[in-house]
C-alpha cells in the first residue's frame, strides 16, 4: 500500500559554479521527503535518481492512478528501506525536464528559454547542488545515500566530495565509469536526437515542435542495453504479432495506399517508413517504450544526462588509479550488482570494491545472480530486497 507524497520546490537564488567554467543562479530544486526527521537529523537518506527519473521515488500523488515513484517497491513504511524509522529525500537533478531547472527554463539574465544555451552539468555539479539543498533542511551528515545505475554514481561522488558528511553509501549495479561501448550507445542515441530536422540546434522551443524521432530511437537503444537477452527471449522471442507473415510487401495493410484504397501498391521503402510496418513483438514493445518517452522527456536533458554519464570518472584526476581516488572516502558501502547486467556488469561493481578494500574501507557486496539486466536494480528479485532491507535495518539500529 502506498502513501500520499508531495512535491515541493527550493529555490536558490546565490550562483552555484559548475565543473564547467560556468554557473548557475537563481535556480530551482524539485524534491520529496518520505518519513520524519529524527530530533538530532541523523536519519537522513539521500536517493539520487537515474537517467530518466526524478524527485519522485516512492508514495502517489494523491487522485493520479499510476503516479508511484520510481523506486516505490524499495521504499516507504514496512519496505526494505524504512520510511517509519528512516528520513528519506529524492532530489530532481538540474538539467532535469521534471521540475528542477532546466533547458526548458527560463534564462534569469535574457528571459529567455535556455534551451542548447543551458550550461553542461557534470555529477559532482548534482552533488554540490544536494548538498545545498540538505543544508537548508537542517541536515549536516546523511545516515546513507543510495543509488542506482547513474544515481550510484552519484553516492560514490558524495563520498569523495563530502567525505565527512556520509556515513553509509549504498551503490546498486553502477560503474567508477563507463566503458568505451556505454559511451558509444550514449553517442548513437544522443545523434539520433540532434540530427533529428525538429532539433533546430537545441532550441526547438522557440518553434513550437519537439524532436519526437530521434527521442524514440535514443529510448529504444536505451532498452535494448537495459535488458538481458535471456529476459528479451523470455518476454519476446520471437514472436510474431501476426500468425503468418505477409505474402509481400504489398499485402501489407499500409494506410492509404494498395488497391483497396486505389493507390499503387506500396513498395519496400512505404513499408520501411510505415507505422504499420510492426511484425514482431519485440518491434512493438520498443517502439510503445520509445513512443511514450518522446511524449515526457527532454531532447536536451537527454543530452545533458547522457553526457553528465560519459564524463563522470573520479580516477582521471588521479592518473587513472581508483584505488588512490577512493582513499578520500570514510564512509561504510554496500554494493551490489546483478550477474546480467551487461551495460553496468559485475565486474565494474568488483572495481570499487577492490578499491575501497585496497583503502581498509568497510565493504559488503551482493553480486545477484538475476536474469534481469540492469533493469534488475528496480525489480522485485527477493535476494536483492532481502540484501537491501538487512543493510538499512543495520543503519536503522545505528540510530536507536
Amino acid at each position: 500500500m502506498s502513501f500520499i507524497a508531495t512535491p515541493q520546490t527550493m529555490h536558490f537564488p546565490e550562483v552555484l559554479p559548475l565543473q564547467s567554467g560556468a554557473s548557475l543562479r537563481d535556480y530551482h530544486l524539485a524534491y520529496e521527503t518520505y518519513g520524519t526527521l529524527n530530533a538530532d537529523a541523523s536519519n537522513a537518506v539521500l536517493v539520487c535518481h537515474a537517467l530518466n527519473a526524478s524527485h519522485h521515488v516512492a508514495g502517489v500523488y494523491e487522485g493520479q492512478d499510476k503516479s508511484e515513484g520510481w523506486w516505490d517497491n524499495m521504499i516507504g513504511p514496512g519496505k526494505p528501506v524504512d520510511t517509519n524509522r528512516l528520513f528519506v529525500i529524492g532530489v530532481n537533478n538540474l538539467g532535469s525536464c521534471f521540475g528542477s531547472t532546466g533547458p526548458m527554463h527560463l534564462h534569469p539574465d535574457t528571459g529567455e528559454v535556455y534551451g542548447a544555451d543551458f550550461p553542461v552539468v557534470t555529477v559532482e555539479d548534482w552533488v554540490n547542488a544536494q548538498a545545498r539543498l540538505l543544508e537548508r533542511l537542517g541536515i549536516t551528515q546523511l545516515a546513507a545515500v543510495l543509488g542506482g545505475s547513474l544515481g550510484g554514481m552519484q553516492a560514490l561522488s558524495w563520498t569523495l566530495q563530502y567525505p565527512e558528511r556520509v556515513r553509509h553509501a549504498v551503490v546498486v549495479a553502477s560503474a567508477p565509469n563507463l566503458t568505451a561501448e556505454n559511451i558509444a550507445f550514449n553517442e548513437v542515441a544522443r545523434r539520433a536526437i540532434v540530427t533529428d530536422p525538429d532539433f533546430h540546434g537545441g532550441h526547438f522551443y522557440r518553434h513550437g515542435v519537439i524532436p519526437k524521432r530521434g527521442l524514440r530511437i535514443a529510448r529504444m537503444i536505451g532498452h535494448i542495453t537495459y535488458l538481458s537477452d535471456d529476459v528479451m527471449n523470455e518476454k519476446f522471442g520471437r514472436s510474431l504479432r501476426a500468425p503468418t507473415l505477409p505474402a509481400s510487401r504489398g499485402s501489407l495493410p499500409l494506410e492509404g495506399t494498395g488497391p483497396a484504397r486505389g493507390g499503387p501498391a506500396p513498395d519496400l521503402r512505404d513499408y520501411l517508413y510505415s507505422t504499420q510496418d510492426i511484425e514482431f513483438q519485440i518491434e512493438s514493445y520498443l517502439r510503445y517504450q520509445g513512443d511514450k518517452f518522446s511524449e515526457y522527456f527532454d531532447a536536451n536533458t537527454y543530452l545533458l544526462i547522457t553526457r553528465a554519464l560519459d564524463y563522470f570518472d573520479p580516477a582521471r584526476g588521479h592518473g587513472g588509479d581508483l584505488t588512490q581516488a577512493l582513499a578520500r572516502a570514510t564512509a561504510k558501502f554496500l554494493l551490489v550488482s546483478f550477474t546480467t547486467d551487461w551495460r553496468f556488469s559485475s565486474r565494474r561493481s568488483r572495481e570499487i570494491v577492490k578499491a575501497l578494500l585496497d583503502n581498509r574501507r568497510s565493504v559488503s557486496y551482493a553480486e545477484i545472480d538475476a536474469p534481469h539486466g540492469h533493469d534488475a536494480f528496480l525489480l522485485d528479485d527477493a535476494r536483492y530486497m532481502n540484501v537491501m532491507r538487512s543493510y538499512f535495518d543495520s543503519i536503522a539500529k545505528e540510530l536507536a
